[in-house]
């Protein structure tokens, strides 16, 4: 059943149109086929015959609680790092490593007394930098996050770190300025307790890396930052207990249902408009539904930062979620005009941030419902790998020639931009993926040109920066019905930074900007070898110029045309 603090509360409304009938008629299956009931049951029947990567996968159903008795093992890490007088934590991480964290972070802000947190998930040489550059060894804790104990990104990033750190601390200090999160029995496990790490936090093991947020890997980095756990937690099992109702009266079911039976209905660009505090919730919402819905030809993407604009520069493939804070009405007047224009409208209500606790929840079960729905198995991501094996054999190739393999970016001309727009189709998405530094010019100008492109061809457009969407969008991107189109942009470091090739020492076979490189060419030949369309533009040393030149190449009209000179 609903509590009452959920009942006294008008959590969503929305305005469905004619989509309203199926949706109705989803939510009667589900109740006459007791998916509800088999879910909390952890019946791997609800999404396929086998339990491979599902009974192992369904830990989060119960994490909450389970998180609320251990929330002083947290509080006791956060008492130490204080005593010790730590004023920043840095998390290396990536995907469900680092996104979770990252709201918390950003969406609670910095907190009088309390450690500033940030994420690295990007190999990127100038992204490595900023952090070494600007933060005080002695004060700086490293978060150490990976479910399998050997994501390359992550163990790169601690490699650099423990070596940065023991140039100013001294060798028996070193440890204990890293905690690590991890499966038991991981290869990070063995690492901490080899390099003396001041805590471990063994996850559990039966939770994928999309829906850990309210696991150890949300919550450590949570609780460093100052938010209330125990709040955020609470709010949490009342969406649960809502989520387990069987009389219709259940938010998670009915959310599954919209999303999926409108991607059935050709509405499958989940367009998410976020009051402003809420912003970043969209990249980790972005991930959990990319990753589990992206496969076996079908798929939902999630379409997050996309700048609103008027309702008939929009096709008839979008479906909107509009997650409301109370109080804030920045985008009331623009949703509303979605409304009017018969676009199909789902509002979810926010009495303040703590009620991120039931989104995280809500939206788990949510995709969990649309993957039965769309009978595919949420909890699985069969196209992750491709990219990877690729990435290691173009390292393998560096390690043996001194070469990474070849691969000819097109030339940045009006010509090339226009050549593989023009085979855009209605349904259709455009999907940039940078592999640049991140910064916030870098932000501002690929805002510009995916704005450009979405005016211009009125089709759904994401950015994701690489690799960290490799283990958010990339398995969508390689798993759905083909119906993206890719834009690479690949830079040159202004200066590269040696990832030792083990902590401690100081030889060093690969650097972060060859190991990025590898990621872009390993992803690149990935989507061409799953028939995608692709094109990859080079931008150098200058990326902010080249990207606000191919945005200059996109005029506003009814087609692709020159606003600059070659």
């Amino acid at each position: 059943m609903m509590t009452n603090q959920l009942r006294e509360w008008q959590h969503y409304d929305a305005n469905l149109g004619k989509y309203q009938a199926s949706i109705d008629a989803a939510l009667k299956e589900i109740v006459a086929d007791r998916i509800v009931q088999r879910i909390w049951a952890q019946d791997h029947t609800v999404w396929h015959p086998e339990p491979t990567e599902i009974t192992n996968r369904l830990g989060w159903l119960h994490i909450a609680a389970k998180m609320l008795d251990q929330r002083h093992h947290l509080a006791d890490l956060v008492e130490s790092v204080r005593v010790d007088g730590y004023t920043d934590v840095l998390l290396l991480g990536m995907g469900g490593s680092s996104l979770a964290p990252e709201v918390f972070s950003k969406v609670f802000g910095q907190m009088s007394g309390k450690l500033r947190l940030s994420v690295l998930d990007s190999t990127d040489p100038g992204a490595v930098l900023a952090y070494s550059e600007h933060l005080d060894p002695a004060k700086t804790l490293f978060i150490v996050a990976t479910k399998s104990g050997g994501t390359v990104e992550t163990l790169s990033f601690f490699k650099y770190f423990y070596n940065w750190t023991s140039l100013t601390q001294s060798q028996g200090k070193v440890g204990q300025h890293f905690v690590a999160i991890t499966d038991p029995g991981s290869k990070l496990q063995t690492l901490a307790e080899q390099y003396s790490f001041r805590a471990t936090f063994l996850n559990d093991p039966n939770i994928g890396g999309r829906y850990s947020v309210l696991s150890y890997f949300g919550l450590l980095p949570a609780s460093l930052v100052g938010v209330d756990v125990e709040a955020l937690l609470e709010r949490s099992l009342d969406m649960a207990r809502n989520c387990g109702s069987i009389d219709g009266d259940n938010n998670g079911a009915w959310l599954g249902a919209v999303l999926s039976e409108l991607a059935k209905a050709g509405r499958d660009k989940v367009t998410l408009i976020t009051s402003p505090q809420l912003a970043n919730f969209g990249d980790w919402v972005e991930q959990l539904i990319a990753e589990s819905t992206g496969k076996n030809g079908t798929g939902i993407l999630p379409v997050v930062g996309e700048p609103v604009c008027a309702p008939q520069l929009y096709g008839k493939d979008r479906l909107f979620v509009y997650m409301k804070l109370d109080g804030d009405d920045t985008y009331d007047k623009a949703v509303q005009s979605l409304e009017d224009a018969g676009q199909p409208v789902v509002c979810l209500h926010l009495r303040d941030l703590y009620d991120l606790g039931e989104q995280f929840f809500l939206w788990e079960m949510a995709t969990a419902v649309a993957g039965h729905r769309l009978g595919i198995n949420p909890f699985d991501q069969p196209n992750v790998e491709a990219a990877k094996v690729l990435a290691r054999q173009a390292v393998a190739a560096y390690r043996e020639t001194g070469q990474l393999p070849q691969d000819e970016p097109v030339p940045l001309t009006v010509e090339t931009l226009i050549a593989f727009l023009v085979q855009a189709e209605p349904g259709d998405y455009v999907a940039l993926q940078a592999y640049v530094q991140p910064t916030s010019e870098t932000d501002a100008a690929l805002q510009a040109l995916r704005t450009r492109i979405r005016d211009v061809k009125k089709l759904a457009t994401t950015v994701g920066y690489g690799p960290r969407f490799l283990h958010s969008t990339g398995q969508l991107h390689k798993g759905d019905r083909g119906n993206g189109l890719f834009i690479q942009f690949t830079s040159d470091p202004s200066r590269d930074v040696d990832i030792p090739d083990e902590a401690g020492k100081p030889d060093s076979s690969m650097t972060f900007g060859l190991l990025k490189m590898a990621q872009a060419l390993g992803d690149k030949q990935a989507l061409e070898d799953g028939g995608r369309r692709v094109v990859r533009f080079h931008l150098g040393f200058d990326v902010v110029s080249g990207l606000r030149r191919l945005a200059e190449m996109v005029e506003p009209g009814d087609q692709l045309c020159v606003v600059i000179s070659k």
